[in-house]
């Protein structure tokens, strides 16, 4: 990324349009090179062109197309929704060429943090006990269980916590199937030191079947109750979880190397800076995990779309090249089969931060996953295993897609915005702006400013995000573990009875 002047960036030297990192006013000289001058006043994060663009040429951004010009651009103006299009459809072919490309750039090495060694050998950021409703009708019982048990234990574990969900019963088939991976996944999360599991008894998702997709190995910190099959089930849940904290409250955090992090990498509430500052910073965070033998999650399946090749390039074998091309084109088959085009993206919010097409949004969204080579595709449910970069199949859905990143393992989320969201999920998570704006006006929500990057450099940001992260991960609170934002959401993809 090259930084031209004051007010745009062009991001490659390709690019026919540039970024405003500040609201330009009718007349500005967005970039110090050039002659151009803004045509109208366009709002930071918006688009403007750099040479004249026909009506059907391509409009290029990071080096690639992010779509097609619907009407001819003169230079100076403001690219946009009224006069950019994408170029998506629901078909693609894709090229087996591996490219091992740049070696990332290894900052993560000799690092360490503070974790939770498990018996199974993996390490938790968190020591809490979580309780897991088989079905949402004993959410509420969940909820009122951890509340008391939290206020008992107070200080004796790193929290207690119950993850309420709709679901559980009246679902059929895969969409069950998605519903009970879920949980059983989230079961056997290394920050959970212990887990309670409470069913109704006469749902769909039966405590037995659940329980089948669990490893024995795994099972010992885990407790199950049937509500119907007790008389009082508060008091029976509470009599568990006293036994839970007794048995891991006096876990100690032991120094371990950055190789044994998992970290999800997610972006919300994007911004025509997000590919600009925040997702590259994360990117660089990615490359130092993996760097060191660290594992990194990158789901958000359809906002991959346009920018999948990418990826490909990076697969490490021809059966992860494939298996990368499955994921996407069933993704998009998904889209299809509900007569949903495979565009129906960016959101509103998006679009009022300056992103026009889905092309823009996931060439900005792939770079969360640096340069780390691809190694492994898991479905969704699935967990990372191996160190490098895994491609989780999720929905785009901030709350669905985070919540598969913690299934998957992921013991700390860096979650991109540049629009803002107070959500937080079972693993902590690190809310990163893009722009220093909204680092200021929501300070509450938001952990880290990487709009930080336009004023001190990469280098600089990446190694203060780097310090954070392993705070994070030592056991310091992110803003919303602080603010109670402790949520999981379940991917719904079938028929309810």
């Amino acid at each position: 990324m090259t930084a031209n002047g004051l007010h745009a960036i062009r991001v490659h030297e390709a690019d026919n349009v540039a970024t405003a990192i500040a609201d330009l006013a009718a007349g500005d000289a967005p970039l110090a090179d050039t002659n151009i001058h803004a045509a109208v006043a366009i709002g930071r994060g918006h688009k403007i062109a750099l040479a004249p663009i026909a009506r059907g040429e391509a409009v290029i951004k990071y080096g690639f197309t992010i779509g097609t010009a619907t009407t001819d651009i003169a230079a100076g103006e403001h690219v946009h929704s009224h006069n950019l299009a994408t170029a998506l459809s629901g078909s693609g072919d894709y090229l087996y060429a591996p490219d091992a490309g740049e070696a990332a750039r290894d900052a993560g090495s000799a690092r360490t943090f503070s974790g939770y060694a498990r018996p199974d050998g993996r390490v938790g950021t968190r020591n809490e006990i979580w309780i897991l409703p088989t079905v949402g009708c004993v959410g509420n019982l969940a909820a009122r269980v951890a509340r008391i048990a939290g206020a008992r234990h107070a200080g004796r574990v790193d929290g207690i916590h119950a993850f309420k969900h709709p679901f559980g019963c009246s679902q059929l088939g895969d969409d069950l199937g998605h519903t009970r991976a879920l949980i059983a996944a989230l079961a056997q999360h290394p920050n959970a030191g212990g887990v309670l599991i409470v069913g109704l008894g006469c749902e769909s998702n039966q405590l037995g079947a659940l329980l089948d997709l669990i490893p024995a190995d795994r099972r010992a910190h885990i407790r199950t109750l049937s509500a119907q099959a007790v008389e009082d089930d508060d008091a029976a849940c509470l009599a568990l979880v006293d036994e839970l904290v007794d048995g891991c409250a006096n876990m100690s955090r032991t120094e371990v190397s950055l190789s044994r992090l998992v970290l999800g990498v997610k972006c919300g509430g994007s911004d025509g800076l997000s590919g600009l500052t925040a997702n590259p910073l994360v990117g660089r965070m990615a490359d130092a995990v993996a760097a060191a033998g660290g594992k990194v999650i990158l789901t958000e399946i359809p906002e991959i779309f346009g920018a999948e090749q990418i990826l490909m390039d990076r697969a490490v074998s021809r059966g992860v090249f494939d298996d990368t091309v499955a994921l996407v084109r069933d993704f998009k088959d998904y889209f299809i089969r509900n007569g949903e085009p495979v565009s129906e993206n960016p959101s509103p919010g998006n679009i009022a931060g300056g992103i026009t097409t889905l092309e823009e949004k996931s060439l900005g969204a792939v770079q969360k996953g640096g340069k780390v080579p691809v190694v492994d595709v898991r479905r969704y449910g699935g967990e990372a295993t191996l160190p490098g970069l895994t491609l989780l199949e999720a929905p785009g859905n901030d709350a669905v897609s985070s919540t598969a990143l913690t299934a998957a393992g992921a013991t700390i989320i860096l979650f991109t915005t540049g629009r803002g969201t107070p959500l937080g999920f079972p693993a902590p998570t690190l809310k990163i702006a893009s722009n220093s704006a909204l680092a200021e006006r929501k300070a509450g929500w938001i952990d880290f400013d990487a709009g930080a990057v336009l004023d001190v450099g990469s280098d600089s940001a990446a190694d203060a995000l780097l310090d954070l992260i392993v705070a994070t991960a030592s056991g310091g609170s992110t803003k919303a573990e602080a603010n109670e934002e402790r949520d999981i959401a379940i991917w719904k993809s079938g028929v309810t009875l």
